[in-house]
């Protein structure tokens, strides 16, 4: 059996799959958690993500479960989910109870309810019950971001007993990191807050609440939008988050929400492109393709509209050949137009700023924009045309449909995400797919209904 310092040193340069086979095969557990701590955390993970399933199932059983969380920790919570089902409900309790409880609440509340709760049955009553209520919480607001540890004080401790008790490692810093001590009445409410270096410099016999400054709080209910405004003004590294009747229920941290902020911009923007969901390549094929099907299906059909436009101008295509040059141009720039009116709406959408009342102010924005913009990019792309073809008209037409395009793109583009969160569904996912389809359908009317004007103009 390998000597756990020999693995890291000997194997750290080599490919990590083979390694995680060969110690599988030997069920070396000790070797394994060495393996995996030889490198970052995340080459780790790649690494253990390219094995099979079962072969994963087999690691994480094997590791101890300290090892096994940073695993866990590290992946996307929607894989992390994925790795728990495969395990004994034992086996993923005793790895659920390593990681912090936001985490937890994220990982249980990705699974289906009958694994959730065998896992949940495992694990301790008090950190089931804690996970179960953070689940309950919505993901992009303070409880359901926030970890149920939080490092609290009462009133009437005083500054030399705090100390002793840090120093004595009665508290467990590692799971309140990034957090100042508050400080709580006799009803749990958070009625101050102390920094470290004023435990430091205070008189030992001094309390608490002789020391402290008022905290700020906020709600279980505060949306990501307001958190990420709160820390980008405030320098706090966490703030505690409080119920409706004041109590403390835990503490949300500045990475947490910059990590939310993060996925959040990242979803919207894989969900623009079609892509829902966390997909990673380690997951099943299947449920990748089926993902990936539900919105390429529905492009056909919206696509097939396109075709339908250019197909009723069939003679004109056929009298100005030149004119199929530039349907793709039109429509694609007119499209790029309206993705960046899109993505500044959903990031509105997103940060609070914007509401679905408020589509006539937002369309009055984008309208601007689209009227400088098209006018710019229609005499530009006019130019082209009449130079390239040495026909002034057919610079004039194209470069009337892009103008107009434009405005038609930047206004959807601006005012869809809106009207979608309005009727419930998701904006991210289907503001791309109407924007597509009907800057497609407008480009192509546009410039082969002005071109039938000019015809005569355009074959002389």
């Amino acid at each position: 059996m390998p000597q756990t310092n020999d693995v890291a040193e000997v194997d750290a340069g080599q490919p990590l799959v083979p390694q995680f086979r060969q110690l599988l095969e030997q069920r070396d557990a000790d070797a394994l958690a060495d393996l995996v701590h030889s490198r970052p955390i995340s080459d780790a993970l790649r690494g253990f993500l390219r094995l099979g399933t079962d072969e994963r199932a087999m690691v994480l059983s094997l590791l101890p479960a300290e090892t096994a969380a940073e695993l866990i920790d590290e992946a996307p919570t929607e894989v992390a989910a994925d790795l728990m089902e495969h395990l004994l409900s034992d086996t993923a309790a005793d790895i659920i109870d390593e990681l912090d409880s936001d985490v937890q609440a994220d990982v249980i509340g990705e699974l289906d309810d009958s694994d959730a709760e065998a896992i949940l049955a495992e694990m301790d009553i008090e950190d089931a019950a804690d996970v179960r209520r953070l689940v309950a919480y919505e993901d992009e607001t303070a409880g359901g971001l926030m970890q149920a540890e939080a490092f609290t004080f009462h009133e009437d401790d005083t500054v030399g007993a705090v100390l002793q008790r840090v120093i004595d490692g009665e508290e467990d810093f590692e799971r309140h990191r990034g957090q100042h001590p508050y400080i709580l009445d006799t009803d749990n409410r958070p009625v101050g807050v102390v920094s470290l270096r004023s435990l430091l410099t205070a008189p030992r016999k001094a309390t608490l609440a002789q020391i402290m400054v008022e905290p700020k709080t906020v709600s279980v209910s505060t949306p990501l939008g307001e958190l990420d405004d709160l820390f980008e003004m405030h320098p706090f590294l966490g703030v505690p988050v409080i119920e409706s009747d004041g109590r403390i229920v835990g503490v949300v941290s500045r990475t947490a929400v910059a990590d939310a902020m993060r996925e959040h911009l990242e979803s919207d923007s894989l969900k623009l492109q079609g892509v829902v969901g966390d997909e990673l390549r380690s997951m099943p094929l299947w449920l990748r393709s089926r993902r990936r099907l539900a919105w390429l299906s529905a492009n056909i059909f919206l696509n097939i509209l396109a075709a339908t436009v250019i197909a009723s101008y069939e003679e004109v295509l056929t009298a100005v050949i030149a004119i199929a040059f530039f349907l793709p141009m039109v429509s694609d720039m007119s499209g790029c137009s309206g993705n960046q009116a899109v993505a500044v709406t959903m990031r509105e959408l997103s940060l609070g700023l914007v509401r679905p009342i408020d589509v006539f102010r937002v369309w009055v924005k984008e309208a601007s924009i689209g009227v400088i913009n098209g006018t710019v990019l229609g005499i530009l792309i006019g130019i082209v045309a009449w130079l390239w073809m040495d026909n002034v008209y057919l610079g004039l037409v194209i470069g009337a449909a892009l103008a107009i395009n434009t405005l038609i793109a930047v206004s959807i583009g601006g005012v869809v995400p809106l009207l979608v969160k309005r009727a419930g569904q998701d904006p991210a996912a289907a503001s791309g797919p109407l924007l597509t389809t009907i800057t497609d359908i407008a480009g192509f009317f546009l410039v082969l209904s002005i071109a039938t004007l000019f015809m005569p103009a355009l074959t002389s």
